[in-house]
């Protein structure tokens, strides 16, 4: 076993395990880290721990100290720092007339380096910006191009139900999302209706995910030849989260009727694809 702490430096960033060495690390302390880009601040979320060594990928850094009172004032300057870079940065990108996006700027903690985040459609020839940018801030300029997901994550907002952005909110990675579970959970393949504020599939889709596949496997799909209390019929329609399956039952005298999930017998499960015909290239383009 080996003890490790939790350490955040973004909000709804990525959790790194350090090396508390002999603290006795809380949720909620500010410490000092050893990272491999230099001295970082950030903030604990997992507490002086223990975990079996498969858990961590070796060898840790350490966490350096607890955050002092100077520590607290050295990030409050960087933050405006950093605002006054994000200024001067754009107007760089307007005198070179660069097609990118400027996202957001982090100065590290220990003034080594300054970071521009930016999106832009394709490749960007940034090395003159990169030379106006050294000789304004006299240190490291690092620019790093970013996607529309991550664009979303820093920025924030509302999703169509009205909550903080998933990514903003709570998720420290991205999980994979895939066009099979729009069509699992049984949604529209309308792009506008599956897509977030980023233009990709949303989030929440995987979180619904799990719940969707355990309630499917004991479902029949549509086209399956099921048995009912009136006899043999043919799946039209499946509502998962509802429990009910409608059926067309009779071979001449055709009646559809709804039945609970439970009340039907498989007997054979359909091998066909239901599917709307939609310009599935343009799908495709939102698992991006």
């Amino acid at each position: 076993m080996v003890k490790v702490t939790g350490v955040r430096f973004k909000k709804m960033g990525k959790i790194y395990y350090f090396d508390p060495g002999k603290l006795e690390l809380e949720n909620g302390m500010h410490v000092v880290v050893e990272t491999a880009r230099g001295i970082e601040y950030g903030l604990v979320v997992i507490g002086s721990k223990e975990v079996s060594e498969d858990k961590i990928v070796p060898p840790l850094k350490k966490v350096l100290r607890i955050a002092t009172a100077e520590d607290d004032r050295t990030v409050e300057l960087n933050k405006k720092k950093e605002a006054e870079a994000m200024e001067i940065c754009r107007q760089k990108i307007e005198k070179h007339q660069l097609e990118m996006k400027l996202i957001d700027v982090e100065y590290t903690f220990d003034h080594n380096k300054i970071l521009f985040y930016f999106t832009a459609e394709g490749r960007i020839d940034f090395r003159e910006l990169v030379r106006d940018l050294a000789a304004v801030f006299k240190t490291r300029i690092e620019l790093r191009q970013i996607g529309v997901r991550d664009e979303a994550k820093m920025i924030g907002g509302l999703g169509v139900c009205g909550r903080v952005l998933c990514c903003n909110s709570y998720m420290g990675d991205f999980e994979p999302v895939s066009i099979k579970m729009v069509k699992e959970q049984n949604l529209s393949l309308n792009p506008t209706k599956i897509s977030g504020t980023c233009g990709r599939l949303m989030c929440c889709l995987k979180n619904e995910q799990a719940a969707y596949e355990a309630l499917a496997k004991n479902a029949p799909g549509v086209g399956s030849l099921v048995e009912t209390e009136d006899g043999k019929g043919i799946v039209s329609a499946v509502s998962i989260l509802k429990g009910i399956v409608t059926v067309t039952v009779g071979d001449e005298e055709k009646t559809i009727k709804d039945y609970k999930i439970k009340d039907v017998k498989i007997l054979k499960r359909s091998s066909r694809r239901d599917e709307e015909k939609i310009d599935m290239s343009e799908l495709k383009q939102l698992e991006d």
